[in-house]
Parts: C-alpha cells; structure tokens; sequence
C-alpha cells in the first residue's frame, strides 16, 4: 500500500513545474509540511512489519529526498527573479563591485621611457621583426665573422652564408638603419621593440625580450650630448639621486663607445646580488655613430655625426620593482601581474 502510494507521488513530482511562488509554497505544504503527504507515509511506516521495513525505509527516504530536491530547484530560481524584480528599479543600492585590469609592468616601463624623450624631442619609429642580414648585420659594420651571426646567437629563418640570410632581429638597431635610409636628417628618435636571441633561459636571460633604442643625427653632435641625454634620462627615471657612470666598451656600429651604469637602486650602492656587491649596474650601452654605418646608410658622415644607444626594459623594470627572475614577465601570473593593479588601463 505505501509502494503503491510512494510510486504514484513520485511520478506527480517528476511532472511538478509550477508557474510561480505561490504553486510552490503550496507543493511544499502539501508534501512537505508537518500535515503533508510524506509525514503521513511515515506514520504508515511505522505499522508495517520488521520484513518491509527494511525495503520501505529506504525507498521512502529517497522519495523525501525526490521531494526536497524538487522544491530547492524552483526556490532557488524565485529567490532570484524576486530579487533582480526588488533590485533592478533600486538606484539606492550599492553597485557591483568588478575587477579592474592593469598594463603589464613592461608595458608601464616602456610607456615611462618614451614620455622622457619624447619631452626631449624624440619620436617613436618601429619595424619589422623579421629582417634581413644587411639591415640587422651588415650596415651596421658587423664583419661577416663576428660571433653574432653564428647560429649560437640568432634565430635564422633563411640561412645562406651570405647577404639571403634572413632572421628574426638582434636588436632594433635595424630600426635604426631602415630610418638613415628612407629619411632626411636630422634624426632624432627612438625604436621600442620585441627582439630575439637564441640563449638557453633562465632568471637572468630569455630567448627574447624588449629593447628600446636611440639615435640622433644632427651637424656637431658630440659625445657630450649623448652624456647629457642619458644623465637626464636616469634621472627622470630613477630620481635625482641616482649616480651615473660611463665605462668604455666596443661594439661595431659605435666608435668611441661606452656602458653606462647607475648606481643600485636596491642597496643604493651598498652592494648586493642584483649589482654584484659593486654598488653599480649597467643598464645600457652608447656611443657616437660609427662612420662607416652613416655611410652605409647614404648620409655623408664628414658633415653630420650622431649618437644612437640601447636598453633592455627588462632590466630598467627589474631595477624598478626589484623583479630578480626575468621569466616572471612571459609566465602571466596573476599573482605577479595583480602587484601593478594600480596602474589603470
């Protein structure tokens, strides 16, 4: 008799879809309530033997549960249209907070540099990442032997021994060339960009990452400007405080050239690991335009000379925030990339 009973409910609240609140509330008084339909199936339970106890008990457990389950579905869905009906007409009531988003922190870097020279009257010039060997190598008198053209170094797509080759770009130098060529000095720019080098990665170095390069070519343009220059490019950048050095160095498209180095702005020149525990890091290097490239590029360098220089922003950014693993700015972590929320898109 109570099968009888559990069966033919059961199959009333499988086909049970009711059209509002009140046809609701009225199942579950019917079902539920302490007069209801269930409760009345457990005081018949209790008559029965101890044989089909054992087989009702656990079938009328289910069919409470049947029950219970139908009714949380509908009140759950007239909770919230009731809801969304009180909310939607209410301009008194708190908005609903949403999560900003954020540049990623090289993005801040580079906006950062280029609003310092572009007050000092630099304009953005871009080009392609995938180049050709006269533009990465050859015009800016690198000698068919130098290391940099080795395999080791660059990510060749064409490689023919000879002026063919193609490759993704060192370094934005090429930027650089393609500007001397197409344009009429004076010049006066900078080439933010993504480059590519083929080193194994670590915390230290990626197989690509971001440069942002310079160069001014102008009548009497000396070495003492490119000093001046980048002396207020730190300043503007890491604060008047910040010490700066200049150090000789070589590379192929600069003579005479130079590293230039500030002093840590982690210790502030106490020492420690990022600066080695000399009280200084470099961040870049310059020189003046070597000849043989102006010359390369069709500009007559007897009567013009200029300067040009490179950074990495990853290491202006590690110097910035204290980042030591350069990976953290390719892995989009959350975690790390929520520490520059404050900077609005």
């Amino acid at each position: 008799m109570i099968q009888e009973q559990i069966n033919q409910y059961s199959l009333e609240i499988d086909e049970f879809s009711p059209a509002n609140a009140a046809e609701l509330e009225e199942f579950r008084i019917r079902f539920l309530g302490t007069k209801g339909i269930i409760k009345d199936l457990f005081e018949q339970f209790k008559t029965v033997t101890s044989e089909e106890k054992r087989v009702l008990g656990k079938v009328l457990n289910e069919f409470k549960q049947q029950a219970e389950a139908k009714h949380a579905e509908f009140k759950e869905a007239f909770d919230a249209e009731s809801q969304t009906a009180k909310t939607e007409g209410d301009l008194t009531l708190p908005g609903e907070g949403y999560a900003v988003g954020s540049r990623h922190p090289l993005s801040l870097v580079r906006n950062e540099i280029i609003d310092i020279f572009k007050r000092l009257g630099f304009v953005v010039a871009e080009g392609p990442e995938i180049e050709d060997d006269w533009h990465n190598f050859s015009a800016l008198n690198f000698p068919e032997e130098h290391p940099a053209r080795d395999m080791q170094d660059t990510f060749f797509i064409k490689k023919n021994a000879g002026k063919d080759d193609i490759a993704l770009r060192t370094h934005t130098s090429s930027v650089q060339v393609r500007m001397m060529e197409n344009g009429k000095p004076p010049f006066r720019a900078i080439m933010p960009g993504r480059v590519y080098r083929n080193e194994a990665i670590s915390a230290r170095a990626h197989c690509f990452f971001h440069q942002v390069e310079g160069l001014y070519i102008d009548e009497n343009v000396s070495f003492a400007d490119l000093k001046q220059t980048l002396y207020h490019f730190v300043q503007e950048l890491y604060g008047e405080g910040t010490k700066v050095r200049f150090r000789p160095s070589y590379f192929p498209f600069t003579e005479p050239s130079a590293e230039m180095d500030i002093s840590c702005t982690i210790c502030k020149g106490a020492g420690c690991n990022m600066c080695k525990h000399t009280g200084w890091v470099e961040i870049l290097g310059c020189g003046m335009v070597d000849p043989n490239v102006l010359e390369n590029c069709g500009i007559d360098s007897k009567k013009l000379t200029g300067f040009a220089f490179g950074m990495g922003i990853e290491r202006i950014a590690n110097l910035k925030w204290v980042i030591r693993d350069l990976r953290l700015f390719s892995e989009n972590d959350v975690r790390f990339l929520r520490q520059f929320k404050s900077e609005i898109i």
